[in-house]
C-alpha cells in the first residue's frame, strides 16, 4: 500500500469545483492504490444496452462533443433471437443427439420427468465457465422433484473432443449432447450460450433466457439480485404460470449457419486473417487473456456473428479515447474498411479461400514477442494462490526482496500473468527501505490484459534504490473452476551511465470527492501545478471505479487550455495507459486539470448501489478520482517549487533537528487549518468539513470526540503519525 503524503515532490493537486475538497499531502490520508480490472469475462463479448454517457463537463465547455458509443446493434446487423418466439406454444423436439459419453440420447416427447431444463453451452464462452457450476446446482436441487438438465453444445468450433474435455473441466453433473448441425438451437430459437429453456413434457416453452443476473458485462456482484431459472422451475412445480417467462441471456452469440457464396472476392485467407492479426489475435490466440482464439478458421467460423457485434457496439477492439481530441501512439482503432471487409465475409457465409494464401507462422508469431528480455525475473511469491471458483477475491498483496545491494535502473518491466485466465489486472509498486525519498510516486509497471509494454528505450529509465522492496497487487476473477497463479516480474536493466532521462509518476487527484445518492453526473475535479523542470509527459492513465462515466484531461498555459485526452465513456474494466503519439514539454504549461464524472444512479448498470453516499475509496463499490502522469525528466538534480520549510542537515545537533521536525510539524498544521478552517476561528467543526474528510479523518485526530479539533489535537496527530 502506498502513502502518498509528502513523497511525491511534484504534485501539487488542488482540488475544484463547487463540493470539492482543496487536496494537500498533509496527514496519512487513505493509500492510493490503483486497480487496473479486466478479466476474460469482461472483454466485452456480452450483450447489453449500455446507457448513454454525457460528456464529462470540462472547466470551459470544449468546441465540440464527442461522438456516442453505439449502443444498439445497427439495422444492418442481423437480429436472431426473439424473446417470445415459442413462449406457451409446444415445439417438437424429435431429435436424438450424441453424448459425451458416446451413446445416443433421445428427446422425443412426451418425456418421463416433470420438466427439463435445455441448457445451450459453449466450450469458451467465459459465461457459461461462470455458470456451470450454479447449474449443477440446480440440477442437484431439483433432481427429487423429476427436474432433468440437458446440455446442449451447438457450436460448429467446438468438436466432441473439445466438448468432452470441457465437460470433464467443469465437472459437468448432467448430460452434454452435441447439436452438429444446430438444428435443436434452431427449433428452440437459441441464439446465447449459456441460454435456458424450460420445457414441460408436451414440449411448451415455460421459460427461456438468462440463469439470473449476477453475470453481467463487465459486473460481477456478490450473488444475484433475481434467480430467475430457480424460480420459474419452483413456479412450474406449484402449477402456477411463470411470472416472467422470458429475459435477455447474458452471454455468447452462436454463429448462425449461412450459405456460402463461393464466388465471394472475399475470404478467410485473402482478407478476413490479416484483419483479425491486425486488431484481435494479440490477445485471442492460444495462452492470451482473450477466451477465445481467433488464430484458425475452425475456430474463428464459430464467433463470426460474435465478431460482428462487438466491433458494431465499440466493445472491440477495446479503446475509449474520443477520436476527436490527442493523438496517442497505442490507439486501438478498427478502419471502416476493415470492419466492412468482416460484414461482407460473414454475409458471405464464410468462405475459407485458398489456403496458399495464408501467412506463414512466423509474420503471424510477430504479436507473440514478448517486450522485454528480461535480466533478473522475480516471483511474486514463493507458491501459487488459489482462486477460488466464484464470487469476489480481494486485491492479494505480496511482499518480495528483489535483492538490490546497489540503485538500479529500470528500462523495461512487465508483469508476465501466471494464469492469464484468472488475472484480471497487477501492479507492481517500489517500497523504498526507510529514510530513502523516492522521487514521484513507487509505480514501477502493471499488466492490463492486451496492453503491451511499448519497446524500452537504452536512455530512459526509473530509478530503483538499493534496498528496496517490490509490492505485486494482485486482482483476480473467477472462472467458474479452481485455479492457481504464479505471476511474476520481468526486469530488464540500463547501466547508470546510459541513463540521461529519469521516468517518474505525478499524480493528479481529488480525494474529497462526493457523490450524492441517485446522482446521474456527479463531478470531482483537480489540478496539477508543479512539474518537473524539462520534464515530459509521456503517457496518461485515468482511474476511476464502478461509477465512472467519463474523464477528461486539460493542460492549461495561462487563459489558453486544450483537451489533451477525452474518455467520454469510461469503462472501468479497460484501465487504458494513453501513451501521447508525441511528449508533450510541461515546462510551457501552468497545470494539468482533470473532470472526472460519475454516475450514482440505477440507470447505471454497473452501480453496486444507487443509494449510497460515495466517497473516496479503495474498493470498487467505493470511487476514486486519479491520473497517473508518466513524466520523463532529465537525470540529475531537479529544479522544482518547494515549499518553505526547514531542510535537513546531516550534520545538525538532535536538538537542533528536533526543533526542526517540530517546525514541520508547525507548518503542515498551518497547511490544514488554511485548507479546513473555513471561518478562521482557530477550531475545525465536524459540520465544517467534506463528508470525506468527516468519515475518514476527523475521528482519528478528534481524541476527546468533541466533534470539534483544535491545533493540538492536529499536532499530536502529526507527532504520532510522524
Amino acid at each position: 500500500m502506498l502513502n502518498v503524503g509528502l513523497a511525491e515532490p511534484f504534485s501539487d493537486t488542488a482540488a475544484t469545483g463547487p463540493n470539492a475538497m482543496p487536496y494537500r499531502p498533509l496527514l496519512h490520508l487513505p493509500a492510493i492504490t490503483a486497480c487496473a480490472l479486466i478479466g476474460p469475462l469482461l472483454l466485452g463479448f456480452l450483450p447489453l444496452d449500455s446507457p448513454t454517457s454525457a460528456q464529462s463537463p470540462p472547466i470551459t465547455p470544449p468546441a465540440a462533443a464527442p461522438a456516442k458509443l453505439a449502443t444498439e446493434l445497427p439495422d444492418s446487423l442481423p437480429r436472431v433471437n426473439s424473446l417470445t418466439a415459442g413462449l406457451n406454444d409446444s415445439v417438437s423436439l424429435d431429435f436424438s443427439l450424441p453424448q459425451t459419453d458416446g451413446s445416443t440420447f433421445a428427446l422425443q416427447l412426451p418425456f418421463d420427468s416433470r420438466f427439463r431444463v435445455i441448457c445451450f453451452l459453449g466450450c469458451d464462452c467465459p459465461v457459461v465457465k461462470l455458470y456451470t457450476s450454479r447449474l449443477n446446482e440446480l440440477a442437484a436441487r431439483f433432481a427429487a422433484e423429476r427436474v432433468e438438465f440437458i446440455g446442449v453444445n451447438s457450436n460448429p468450433q467446438d468438436p466432441m473432443p473439445k466438448l468432452i474435455e470441457f465437460t470433464t473441466r467443469q465437472e459437468l453433473g448432467f448430460v452434454m449432447l452435441k447439436d452438429h448441425d444446430g438444428q435443436l438451437a434452431n427449433r428452440l430459437g437459441a441464439t446465447r450460450t449459456p441460454e435456458v429453456f424450460l420445457v414441460d413434457p408436451l414440449g411448451q416453452i415455460l421459460y427461456r433466457g438468462r440463469i439470473d443476473d449476477q453475470y453481467r458485462p463487465g459486473v460481477v456482484t456478490d450473488s444475484p439480485k433475481r434467480d430467475d431459472l430457480r424460480l420459474a422451475i419452483e413456479q412450474a412445480l406449484r402449477g402456477e404460470a411463470v411470472e416472467i417467462p422470458s429475459t435477455q441471456a447474458a452471454g455468447c452469440l452462436m454463429a448462425r449457419r449461412r450459405p456460402v457464396d463461393t464466388d465471394s472476392p472475399i475470404t478467410f485467407t485473402d482478407q478476413v486473417v490479416r484483419v483479425l492479426d491486425r486488431h484481435c489475435v494479440e490477445c485471442h490466440r492460444p495462452g492470451e487473456i482473450g477466451p477465445f482464439s481467433l488464430v484458425d478458421y475452425d475456430e474463428v467460423i464459430g464467433w463470426t456473428d460474435m465478431i460482428l457485434e462487438v466491433i458494431e457496439l465499440q466493445r472491440m477492439p477495446p479503446w475509449h479515447a474520443s477520436d476527436l481530441h490527442g493523438q496517442f501512439a497505442n490507439a486501438r482503432k478498427m478502419p471502416e474498411a476493415d470492419k466492412q471487409i468482416l460484414r461482407d465475409w460473414v454475409e458471405a457465409g464464410a468462405p475459407f479461400g485458398n489456403a496458399d494464401k495464408l501467412p506463414d507462422s512466423a509474420q503471424r508469431a510477430v504479436a507473440a514477442t514478448p517486450a522485454v528480455t528480461p535480466d533478473q525475473v522475480i516471483p511474486m511469491a514463493a507458491q501459487p494462490f488459489t482462486i477460488p471458483a466464484e464470487g469476489t477475491v480481494e486485491y492479494q498483496y505480496f511482499v518480495t526482496d528483489p535483492g538490490f545491494t546497489e540503485d538500479r535502473w529500470v528500462k523495461a518491466a512487465e508483469i508476465i500473468p501466471g494464469n492469464r485466465a484468472v488475472v484480471h489486472h497487477g501492479i507492481v509498486f517500489v517500497r523504498p527501505p526507510d529514510g530513502v525519498r523516492l522521487e514521484g510516486m513507487g509505480w514501477l509497471t502493471a499488466y492490463v490484459p492486451g496492453q503491451r509494454m511499448p519497446p524500452p528505450v537504452s536512455n530512459l529509465a526509473r530509478k530503483v534504490p538499493a534496498g528496496s522492496k517490490l509490492v505485486f497487487q494482485m486482482h483476480y476473477t473467477p472462472t467458474g473452476s479452481v485455479e492457481q497463479d504464479l505471476s511474476r516480474l520481468e526486469l530488464q536493466f540500463a547501466e547508470s551511465e546510459e541513463v540521461t532521462e529519469e521516468l517518474i509518476t505525478l499524480i493528479g487527484i481529488n480525494q474529497g470527492l462526493e457523490i450524492p445518492p441517485g446522482d446521474p453526473a456527479a463531478i470531482a475535479q483537480g489540478r496539477t501545478q508543479r512539474f518537473p523542470d524539462r520534464g515530459r509527459l509521456l503517457a496518461i492513465s485515468p482511474h476511476m471505479h464502478l461509477r465512472g462515466k467519463s474523464f477528461q484531461v486539460r493542460t492549461r498555459d495561462g487563459q489558453s487550455e486544450q483537451i489533451l485526452l477525452d474518455v467520454p465513456h469510461y469503462d472501468f474494466n479497460w484501465q487504458h495507459t494513453y501513451l501521447l503519439a508525441s511528449p508533450l514539454e510541461l515546462d510551457s504549461l501552468d497545470s494539468l486539470e482533470f473532470t472526472a464524472t460519475y454516475d450514482n444512479s440505477a440507470a447505471n448498470p454497473f452501480n453496486p448501489d444507487p443509494e449510497e453516499f460515495v466517497t473516496w475509496g479503495d474498493q470498487t463499490w467505493e470511487e476514486m478520482a486519479l491520473v497517473f502522469y508518466e513524466v520523463a525528466r532529465p537525470r540529475g538534480p531537479i529544479e522544482r517549487q518547494t515549499a518553505s520549510l526547514p531542510v535537513d542537515d546531516p550534520g545538525e545537533s538532535e536538538e537542533a533537528a528536533a526543533d526542526r521536525q517540530e517546525a514541520k510539524w508547525q507548518a503542515l498544521a498551518d497547511d490544514f487549518f488554511r485548507d479546513l478552517d473555513r471561518d478562521r476561528d482557530g477550531l475545525i467543526r465536524y459540520d465544517e468539513v467534506d463528508r470525506a474528510v468527516q468519515l475518514r479523518l476527523f475521528r482519528r485526530i478528534d481524541q476527546n470526540n468533541d466533534r470539534v479539533l483544535d491545533r493540538n489535537e492536529v499536532l499530536n496527530h502529526l507527532r504520532k503519525n510522524q
